[in-house]
């Protein structure tokens, strides 16, 4: 403190002001790094691409009128404006905190969408079709990407919720414990391997009364789930090739008779593979990247209430109002570089 007190005020500036752009050019190379990641881990892997949520693009404008008004602060501070200065600093703030409020909208809307930071990209387990099926109204139920179909036209809402309703009981399998299953209702009929799946004392049998392993109903659970959450081949919600899409190599794949083609011809065994075993590496990307853009503004808003305060008991001038410039250099950088990841996220996503 003593050797800073000795410094002149043009070089403790010139400090303060290197601080900054060393901060700035470590984060450059943070988001430079997350980003080249990104790029390169899409190389010859299964990418889940979608739209970016409306919460992303009105968090974009509450950032950009931050800036606005963070400028204005300063343009009052250069003429000795105090009213100016306290209300651009206070707008600052509420729009800062808007950013805050419409990024966290944002990822609600991408888990509405079934999109989540850990996540595959192909439901697998408890898969329709794989090892259960059922007919409801005496109509065979297909699957559809995520859709649930009877003759080939979607189940209504209404339908859909007594099923899901019936299938709840499932959810949570307990081995060599009574399972206190009620009995279908006769619009439901359940199948295992094409053999009708029968009910008694609470335990669940084939017709030709062999009780089911606890493998099989582990598998029931998980379908049971994949129900109640609606999915039918995909963890992502929403119809392929318009809400998302699935691509390999730098290409969309196409979806078919619930089988993926790749150039219209069905992926062969080991990509087939790879692909059921494929991690949503893409949304993992997204949410680790823009987190952490959340994390720097959160702090720097923290650090803003400090510099608003002191405007508001009248400290800046414009003699005096270097933390307010280097804090708004600091704050128009971040903004830019959000405005920078999500350009990036749209076009390479």
């Amino acid at each position: 403190m003593k050797y800073e007190n000795e410094l002149s005020p043009e070089v403790r500036e010139k400090m303060k002001k290197n601080l900054v752009y060393v901060g700035i050019f470590s984060i450059v190379m943070l988001f430079t790094g997350l980003t080249s990641g990104y790029y390169v881990s899409m190389g010859k892997s299964f990418w889940l691409k979608y739209p970016m949520p409306n919460g992303f693009y009105l968090s974009t404008l509450f950032i950009g009128l931050s800036s606005l008004s963070f400028w204005l602060a300063i343009q009052g501070a250069k003429k000795d404006k105090q009213a100016q200065i306290k209300g651009a600093m206070a707008a600052t703030l509420i729009f800062g905190a808007g950013f805050l409020y419409y990024q966290f909208q944002g990822y609600g809307q991408l888990v509405n969408k079934g999109v989540n930071p850990v996540n595959d990209i192909l439901v697998t387990n408890g898969r329709y079709g794989d090892y259960y099926e059922f007919k409801y109204k005496g109509n065979l139920v297909a699957v559809d990407g995520n859709e649930y179909l009877i003759n080939g036209k979607s189940i209504s809402d209404q339908d859909f919720e007594k099923i899901q309703a019936y299938f709840k009981q499932f959810e949570k399998i307990k081995h060599n414990q009574t399972l206190r299953l009620r009995e279908p209702n006769s619009a439901i009929e359940l199948y295992y391997n094409g053999s009708p799946v029968l009910i008694k004392n609470g335990l669940l049998f084939t017709n030709d009364s062999t009780q089911l392993t606890y493998s099989d109903e582990v598998r029931l659970s998980e379908l049971a789930i994949n129900i109640r959450d609606k999915r039918g081949d995909f963890f992502a919600r929403g119809t392929y090739g318009k809400d998302f899409t699935i691509y390999y190599s730098g290409k969309a794949l196409q979806y078919e008779n619930r089988q993926l083609k790749y150039n219209g011809t069905v992926l062969k065994p080991h990509l087939q593979l790879s692909a059921m075993q494929a991690a949503d590496s893409a949304s993992a990307y997204l949410y680790l990247i823009t987190f952490v853009h959340l994390l720097h503004v959160l702090i720097a808003l923290l650090y803003l209430v400090k510099v608003a305060i002191a405007s508001f008991t009248g400290k800046f001038s414009s003699q005096n109002h270097l933390s307010l410039r280097l804090s708004s250099i600091f704050w128009h950088f971040l903004g830019l570089l959000w405005v920078y990841l999500l350009v990036f996220l749209i076009f390479i996503h």
